[in-house]
């Protein structure tokens, strides 16, 4: 009985982390198109926004890759968790304080929605047993 139980936990455990995973996936895809979109963009900006355009282009192109490592290596990265969290939760408060203009109101929306997805791919993918790699003091050969 006891066998059983563990089997299914470890069954639904697996799928959960897949869940979770291919959110993470989908973030770094969608994260990537918008830096290639940015690219495009920049192109067609005034010289006195081009700093501010290109900081947040390729800042997308950072999330992928965090988004990607994410997706890759869940509990062996350290840190990313929360960094991407600690992010995404602070730029949906800050788009919330400026909700009556464009940009606010639809980074209000998305930041919120990848600031939620990512905590729940934080949970399922048990995000915090990455730390465990810290702890004691090695790395395994696969954790890159």
């Amino acid at each position: 009985m006891t066998t059983a139980t563990i089997s299914v936990h470890s069954t639904l455990s697996r799928r959960w982390d897949r869940i979770g995973r291919g959110l993470m996936a989908l973030n770094s895809v969608v994260a990537f198109a918008v830096f290639i979109n940015g690219c495009f963009q920049m192109a067609d900006v005034s010289d006195d926004r081009l700093m501010v355009e290109g900081w947040r282009t390729l800042g997308f192109l950072v999330f992928s890759a965090m988004w990607a490592m994410l997706a890759y290596r869940p509990r062996q990265v350290p840190a990313i968790w929360e960094m991407v969290i600690f992010h995404k939760v602070a730029a949906a408060v800050l788009a919330f304080t400026i909700l009556d203009t464009t940009e606010g109101m639809q980074s209000a929306i998305t930041d919120s929605t990848i600031a939620a997805l990512t905590i729940f791919a934080y949970i399922v993918c048990r995000g915090w047993e990455s730390w465990r790699v810290i702890k004691r003091g090695e790395v395994p050969a696969n954790a890159l």
